[in-house]
């Protein structure tokens, strides 16, 4: 089964929205997640390992 990289992002990207954290390993789906986090304006803390990066959103004071 193939499943696409940008299907991939658009997932990870609800989860962000949602209020949880998304992994990947996969820099290509990282660059397509980041497209679409800066499409929607959303506030996330990119952390980049050797091993892939972790998306974390930014929770604004309430």
């Amino acid at each position: 089964m193939v499943i696409s990289r940008k299907h991939l992002a658009k997932a990870k990207l609800e989860q962000l929205k949602n209020g949880y954290s998304a992994y990947t390993e996969s820099t290509e789906v990282a660059f397509h997640l980041e497209r679409e986090i800066k499409k929607h304006s959303l506030r996330v803390h990119i952390d980049r390992t050797p091993l892939g990066s972790w998306f974390i959103p930014i929770k604004d004071e309430e």
